[in-house]
């Protein structure tokens, strides 16, 4: 899932592709990469980025949906945790929605999905709530109250994938627990997205202050969730996180020979 953010502010890219024209070439750029989806959003979600209104969010977003949509087969997601937003970009175009708030934030965004027969991908937040103190306890809390409001709008189990938040009000120590811990979460039973790419905690941990240079450590931990389970992964950079999982599957392919699963 290639990372395209219509936005001036995202605190990697912003202002990179804020046209539709430049992000229509850089999505281009991610399948010529080999990306299979294409994640779309209009707000920034780092934490101290501006709120904008839902006016300005569809208007940067609905127009490049609109040309991905008839210009190529690709999966299309859209970024967005408003509801209104979701529902036009779905008959825009888009595939998939991937809200940050889990379902949350807006009340009708379970029905839009339900409605609109999209997929959607349900990721965990610490954000203005009070987490509970194990990670782990806390993403289960959180992500099966999502499941619930998922269930009684009706939305198919086989439409859901799930996304712990590395990031999300969690810090350093927190979001690496997670990755540690992160098998615990298939007790859910829903196919889990990692999304680390260029994140803070990266940061931390290699010393690579600038979020552009973090592109190794990035795919360092594209390859240890690939091992632990993960199915999809929202990158920046679409070849170096592609080159990391086909070595992740070729370690898993020659698990299974080892372990006398193949023959």
């Amino acid at each position: 899932m290639a990372i395209v953010n219509a936005t001036p502010d995202s605190f990697s890219d912003g202002g990179q592709f804020n046209t539709v024209d430049a992000a229509f070439s850089h999505a281009m750029t991610c399948l010529s990469q080999g990306a299979d989806i294409i994640d779309i959003g209009g707000e920034s979600t780092r934490p101290d980025a501006s709120v904008v209104g839902a006016a300005e969010e569809q208007d940067r977003v609905l127009p490049l949906i609109e040309k991905l949509a008839q210009e190529t087969d690709a999966l299309l997601s859209i970024d967005t945790y408003r509801a209104e937003t979701a529902r036009l970009a779905v008959a825009a175009g888009a595939h998939i929605i991937n809200d940050v708030w889990g379902l949350q934030k807006d009340p009708d965004m379970a029905l839009v999905v339900a409605e609109t027969g999209a997929g959607v991908c349900i990721m965990h937040t610490g954000r203005e709530r009070q987490k509970l103190a194990d990670v782990i306890d806390d993403q289960i809390h959180f992500l099966k109250q999502s499941l619930q409001s998922a269930e009684k709008a009706g939305i198919n189990r086989d439409a859901i994938m799930l996304d712990p938040g590395f990031g999300f009000a969690k810090d350093t120590e927190e979001n690496m627990a997670l990755m540690a811990r992160f098998g615990e979460l298939h007790a859910l039973g829903l196919p889990i997205l990692a999304g680390t790419s260029r994140k803070r905690f990266i940061g931390a941990v290699t010393g690579r202050e600038v979020a552009s240079d973090r592109d190794a450590g990035t795919a360092a931990t594209t390859a240890l969730l690939r091992m632990a389970g993960a199915v999809v992964f929202r990158v920046h950079s679409v070849a170096v996180n592609r080159d990391a999982l086909a070595m992740a599957d070729a370690m898993l392919a020659a698990r299974k020979v080892q372990s006398g699963e193949e023959e």
